[in-house]
């Protein structure tokens, strides 16, 4: 039976899981996105979501035993996705924002889980929370950037 302790460890490394397949993800985008606005877009998210693991990884090391450092399973399959509806979308920046939203959305639902943990650390929940806001600001903020797809 899994504690608490490597519960929350489990859902932190999912979560760097997930910020490394994120930041692929858009770089990824990036280079097929056609607006340079966008482009430029996708490039600052790949930057954000690499500086988010570097914080949240230096503080679980301060916290808990060694990170692993895999890409997730599910997060190689949405930038297959990706890469896929690149194709078949002749790289169209639309669909790209589409499913960059939906996994953004999905990071935000992942990093409230992660909150609702009474055993979270200060310092742990704190960098959580700020990161989760930043994702949840650009999701706010990215209604203007569909139009420009």
């Amino acid at each position: 039976m899994e504690t608490k302790y490597e519960t929350l460890v489990d859902q932190l490394e999912e979560i760097l899981e997930k910020n490394r397949d994120a930041e692929k993800g858009y770089g990824k985008a990036a280079e097929n996105a056609e607006s340079p606005s966008l482009r430029a877009f996708f490039e600052r998210k790949g930057r954000e979501r690499s500086e988010f693991n570097r914080e949240l990884k230096s503080a679980m090391v301060a916290n808990y035993d060694d990170v692993d450092d895999d890409s997730s399973f599910t997060g190689s399959i949405h930038r297959a996705w990706m890469d896929v509806k690149a194709f078949f979308s002749g790289d169209d920046d639309e669909s790209m924002l589409e499913e960059a939203i939906r996994g953004d959305k999905a990071a935000v639902e992942e990093y409230d889980e992660v909150l609702e943990d009474t055993n979270l650390p200060a310092a742990i929940g704190s960098i959580i929370r700020e990161q989760r806001n930043k994702i949840q600001t650009d999701l706010n903020k990215v209604k203007s950037m569909e139009d420009l797809a």
